[in-house]
Order: C-alpha cells, then sequence, then structure tokens
C-alpha cells in the first residue's frame, strides 16, 4: 500500500515523501497516529502541489542565503570592554553578534541561529556559524575590539 508520510518515520522515510508499506501497518499505525494519508489520486495531486510550493520555498531561502553571505565576506567588529591584561571582561554573546550584524550590515539575523565556534577571552579575529536550517550553514568572522 503507498502512502503520503506526513511526519518523518524513523527506519521509513521523512515528511513528504511516497513510501510503499503493507496495508496494516499503515491501516493500524500510521494513519490512525497521523504520521501519513493513503496515497489516493487527490492526495498525489496535493502532494505534487506541496512539492512545488517547498521548492520555491528553498530556491528563495538560497537566494537569501546566497545575499547573506556575500554581506558578511567583510568581519563585523564587536566591541568589548578589555582589562591591561588584554583579557575581556565578561564574554561575547550571539546577542552582540546579531546586534552588531543588524547594525553593520543591515541584515536581520536570529540570534538562536548564530554559534560562536570559538571560546573568546580576548581580543582578536573569531568565527561564528550562522545556521538557516536543512544544513544550510554560512561561516562568518568577526573582530574583538578595544572599546
Amino acid at each position: 500500500m503507498k502512502v503520503i508520510l506526513i511526519k518523518e518515520v524513523d527506519n521509513l522515510g521523512g515528511a513528504h515523501e511516497i513510501v510503499d508499506v503493507r496495508p496494516g501497518y499503515a491501516r493500524n499505525f500510521l494513519i490512525p497516529q497521523k504520521y501519513a494519508i493513503e496515497a489516493s489520486a487527490s492526495n498525489l495531486k496535493i502532494q505534487e502541489e506541496r512539492q512545488k510550493q517547498l521548492a520555491k520555498k528553498e530556491e528563495k531561502l538560497l537566494a537569501n542565503i546566497a545575499s547573506v553571505k556575500a554581506a558578511l565576506e567583510t568581519p563585523v567588529k564587536l566591541t568589548a570592554k578589555i582589562g591591561e591584561n588584554g583579557k575581556i571582561f565578561g564574554s561575547v554573546t550571539s546577542i552582540q553578534l546579531a546586534r552588531a550584524i543588524r547594525e553593520q550590515k543591515q541584515y536581520e539575523i536570529d540570534r538562536r541561529r548564530i554559534s560562536i565556534l570559538d571560546e573568546i577571552k580576548e581580543a582578536g579575529s573569531y568565527k561564528a556559524q550562522i545556521d538557516f536550517g536543512k544544513d544550510h550553514l554560512v561561516e562568518l568572522t568577526f573582530d574583538v575590539v578595544a572599546e
């Protein structure tokens, strides 16, 4: 029996995939648990339209990622309070980095998408990653300078 998966199912497939399963498995587990719907002609047409919309959304996301990547090729500058020995007071967070990107590059990036790769203890150049989902990562360099 062919079914269209609504949610990802372990050892079977991801969301929006058409898979062939045993009828009992589909009727007794997948369909009642809202993991799948039957692959009828009308549901297949709906699935086709959904795939087209997802492809357009993905294309738009890739264009947005390309523009962000081009804008972030030059390093972003962050200021921090630094002591006499060169150590930073406090820490540099993704909130500060998101604010600096917004002010310097005019791009609004959610702080939860930013992960700082290095531990920041003194002034210098560091790297961070911005996760746009679906394995789309953009690497960003930023400089921490004295205030």
